[in-house]
């Protein structure tokens, strides 16, 4: 399914303001009808030697976190493992019969995700998509999962923590995780609190003069960090970048300036850490860190020139809810920068004929 760029709005709101506040909603929904599907298929994928997942841009940052759930709620160990599907499809052995192959795809019509999802039936495994509705590409799946309806803006959000929900699900089913499965049902509500704690605005307008925007996270919330700066470079097209905390320390961090800004995920779990070293990185560097962190973190506050409340949650589900402040940052910034974040610069004439040589 080829993206074209919606038709314009004038100004706020946007498409993508629309669709990140829709995510409450989209992500009480998203199991509806789908599960005996996501019954099926997680009793096929635990019984095999090896379960892949693979996406591309934000599909892919979804199967990141979807190789911890279902290493650990789906009980695979390593034997689940998450790829980048051109890496998949170009580098990678061709998946066997003891294989399942998961593929992100929320237009399910990207050239790679489309050839490893080819690879894996060509191979006799078991095949599962996480696609959008509407989207007919990935069809020919074993079973097939539907998100929500295809976006209006090039700036995924809502299809992002909507995969992410169904790969938890289908995680917990395969496991057998049931306290996993009744903390994903909390999720819903924890956004929809989330969505109104803060001044988005203040915030956008805060941090707007910075040179660099550095986001970073552990463990499940590398991801997050990967996401995050994907999503200004698509929506504001500021220079951001999104680094794993143990990478940050190990090299990146010398380029960070006073002038920059430090996004850090920090929940509780292994990383939290290393993550307050990244925070004291910043603080002796000069740059001010804003902390993605629970309300009574006092440590990682006091280093912080701003916190926003993460509600409670297992580490494992915050990449849902510790990516939408993210993408409100985002948004705004896009605001206070004169971007339309829903055309990724299509409607800029450089830019639009860029996108019209380019094949994905």
């Amino acid at each position: 399914m080829a993206w074209t760029p919606p038709p314009p709005r004038g100004g706020h709101p946007y498409h993508m303001h629309d669709a990140i506040y829709a995510q409450p909603g989209a992500l009480r929904l998203v199991t509806r009808g789908q599960g005996d599907a996501i019954a099926a298929a997680a009793a096929r994928l635990r019984g095999l030697d090896r379960v892949l997942l693979a996406g591309i841009g934000t599909s892919w940052h979804a199967t990141l976190v979807g190789e911890l759930l279902f290493a650990h709620a789906g009980r695979l160990g390593h034997r689940a493992r998450a790829f980048h599907s051109f890496e998949l499809a170009s580098y990678w052995p061709e998946p066997d019969a003891r294989t399942g192959v998961v593929v992100v795809s929320h237009r399910g019509g990207k050239r790679y995700s489309l050839e490893a999802f080819a690879r894996a039936k060509a191979g006799g495994g078991v095949s599962v998509a996480v696609t959008g509705k509407g989207a007919d590409g990935l069809a020919a799946a074993d079973w097939v999962l539907r998100t929500v309806d295809q976006e209006a803006s090039a700036c995924h959000t809502v299809s992002y923590t909507s995969a992410l929900a169904l790969l938890a699900t289908l995680a917990a089913a395969a496991g057998g995780d049931e306290a996993l499965a009744h903390e994903l049902q909390e999720v819903p509500d924890q956004l929809a609190l989330l969505l109104g704690q803060e001044s988005w605005e203040e915030l956008a307008a805060r941090f707007a003069d910075r040179k660099r925007f550095w986001f970073v996270g552990g463990g499940p919330n590398t991801a997050t960090a990967l996401e995050a700066a994907l999503k200004m470079s698509e929506a504001n097209y500021a220079t951001a970048l999104g680094f794993n905390c143990e990478q940050f320390l190990h090299g990146p961090w010398a380029a960070l300036d006073p002038g920059d800004v430090v996004f850090l995920v920090a929940p509780p779990g292994p990383a939290h850490a290393r993550c307050l070293d990244v925070a004291r990185v910043a603080r002796a560097v000069g740059a001010p860190v804003v902390a993605l962190a629970p309300e009574d973190d006092r440590e990682l506050a006091a280093l912080a020139a701003e916190t926003i409340a993460l509600p409670p949650a297992p580490e494992l589900l915050s990449p849902i809810l510790a990516i939408v402040p993210l993408q409100l940052f985002t948004y705004h910034l896009a605001l206070v920068r004169g971007a339309n974040p829903d055309t990724m610069r299509g409607d800029q004439p450089a830019h639009g004929r860029a996108r019209a040589a380019l094949t994905l």
